[in-house]
């Protein structure tokens, strides 16, 4: 058993399966560490329709969010009944938000995927973004 620890495992969790990946690689390294496992959804107003028009009616992006870390989560939930399971979905962009999350976190884990040009193959933008600024050590799981 690892040293038990006040400060969560951070992870984001986004819906992608890099994502629901790290989730898994997360809750296993919380568990070993004895460790609170806390996972951020942060979403954003969508921007296709443009900043001086209206929102559609029902449109919820904060609840849309919710239930995608819901659904990730239950497995987790599933497989680690005795580790304690912290969700936070919150308004703005994720790497700025794990980044300040990171600030009480022992550890944050994101997932690694591929967007274009040579770099973006081998770590994404998010991900790039929490190694450089995360006030914590960073994983960034394959």
């Amino acid at each position: 058993m690892g040293d038990s620890t006040d400060r969560p495992v951070l992870v984001g969790v986004d819906g992608s399966e890099p994502s629901q990946h790290a989730l898994e690689w997360a809750a296993d390294e919380a568990e070993r560490r004895g460790a609170p496992l806390e996972c951020l959804t942060a979403w954003t107003w969508p921007t296709a329709y443009g900043w001086a028009s209206v929102v559609p009616e029902g449109l919820d992006p904060a609840g849309d969010a919710g239930r995608v870390l819901g659904e990730q989560l239950a497995p987790v939930r599933t497989a680690h009944p005795d580790l304690e399971v912290r969700a936070g979905v919150v308004e703005g962009r994720p790497d700025q938000a794990l980044v300040e999350a990171s600030r009480a976190a022992v550890l944050l884990v994101v997932g690694s995927r591929g967007h274009g040009g040579f770099t973006d193959m081998l770590i994404g933008s998010t991900s790039r973004y929490c190694a450089a600024h995360a006030h914590c050590t960073v994983v960034v799981h394959r």
